[in-house]
């Protein structure tokens, strides 16, 4: 089933500002919450649809490639790749609650937070790592192991926070909910507030005797080795999601995730643009006018370039197959190769009595209005 347009999604037209698509996503992330509408298949749909069109375009990056491509600008990669294949109904709450949740806040009234319901489990922070990468590595796929200094569950408690042979108990404030209510009289009338439980800071459990391994905490500073598997055809700012290496949470939370975004280092020979990469060569006069075979360089290693006879300066020639492969389908781009036609600055007087002799040949005489090469040739030399 294709998707509908991300702004239809939301109700904004296509100039909408950062505010106004987080106020509109806001609004019918309210009206569709799974815990607003328990059971209601209907309304899960629509709150994924809305927190999909959401981290779109709140994203600037996201958004100028769908503004550009639609949802093919986004991709169909594999889990955790810069796409919304796998967008589940837990994504979407984790995105929401991101944004909007948080200890405190009138959310927790709306949908049923702190009612008695229990506290609300913690996560760990996610991660954001840079990977940079080069032409050839984009070009074939690799994969790249690095070191993430994150916070990692504590050996010594396995994560509970608590030294041995103790344990936790329900907090005396706020009774294990994690939240405790407060009542103000105003001149509105009386308003009541949900806010986090400053004794447990939120646990619903206190700890009298923590591990003196991470002092109550449940987690440690540590690293990790992570293996990022990269695709071939990945470009800058492309990112993979690996799950639970992020920073493990309190109180045996669920640990966030990684984020590894692909930066590309510039190359000495190539530039990109899309898949396609571009280089210049330099060949002689006598090669441009009478034609050969030059060798040019490729992200694999070199190949041959004829050059017809009569070869301008500047003239791009296109080696098909030889760039960057495409990233969800199957081929790659081309080697756009730039001819730049050398004029020697140091000649011999011989040079200079053939060049000269031969600058006379009516067929060396360029198109009304064009200087010749023999003409720039004798501007350079001072002939």
């Amino acid at each position: 089933m294709s998707k509908r347009d991300y702004y239809e999604v939301l109700g904004v037209d296509r100039g909408a500002s950062e505010g106004d698509i987080k106020a509109a996503y806001r609004k019918l992330a309210l009206k569709y919450h799974p815990d607003r509408n328990p059971n209601d298949t209907t309304a899960e749909e629509k709150f994924k649809e809305a927190t999909e069109a959401y981290e779109v375009l709140k994203d600037p990056q996201k958004r100028q490639a769908y503004d550009q491509f639609g949802h093919a600008g986004l991709g169909q990669g594999g889990p955790g790749f810069a796409d919304f294949g796998g967008f589940d109904i837990g994504d979407a709450l984790r995105a929401f609650m991101r944004d909007f949740g948080g200890g405190g806040s009138i959310f927790d009234d709306i949908f049923g937070m702190g009612r008695g319901g229990g506290r609300r489990s913690s996560r760990g922070e996610d991660l954001r790592v840079r990977i940079p990468l080069t032409l050839e590595e984009i070009a074939k796929g690799c994969e790249k192991s690095i070191r993430v200094k994150r916070l990692k569950q504590c050996e010594s408690c396995g994560g509970s926070g608590v030294a041995a042979g103790s344990s936790r108990n329900t907090c005396p404030q706020c009774q294990g909910a994690g939240r405790v209510r407060t009542l103000s009289r105003t001149f509105l009338g009386t308003i009541q507030q949900v806010t986090t439980c400053d004794r447990c800071r939120g646990a619903g459990e206190i700890i009298s005797n923590p591990c003196p391994t991470c002092r109550g905490e449940g987690r440690v500073r540590g690293t990790s080795t992570v293996s990022i598997k990269v695709p071939a055809g990945v470009s800058s700012g492309n990112y993979m999601v690996v799950d639970n290496m992020g920073n493990a949470a309190a109180n045996r939370g669920e640990p966030g995730d990684l984020m590894a975004v692909f930066e590309e280092k510039p190359h000495e020979h190539f530039t990109r643009h899309g898949d396609n990469i571009i280089c210049d060569k330099t060949i002689s006069f006598t090669t441009a006018a009478l034609g050969g075979t030059v060798t040019v360089p490729t992200l694999e290693s070199e190949t041959e370039l004829k050059i017809p006879p009569g070869t301008q300066s500047g003239k791009m020639m296109r080696l098909r197959g030889k760039g960057i492969p495409h990233l969800h389908r199957s081929g790659r781009g081309d080697l756009m190769v730039r001819v730049i036609v050398w004029v020697p600055t140091r000649l011999s007087a011989e040079d200079k009595r053939l060049l000269t002799k031969l600058a006379d040949s009516e067929s060396m005489t360029p198109p009304s209005g064009n200087k010749s090469f023999f003409e720039k040739l004798r501007e350079t030399l001072g002939v």
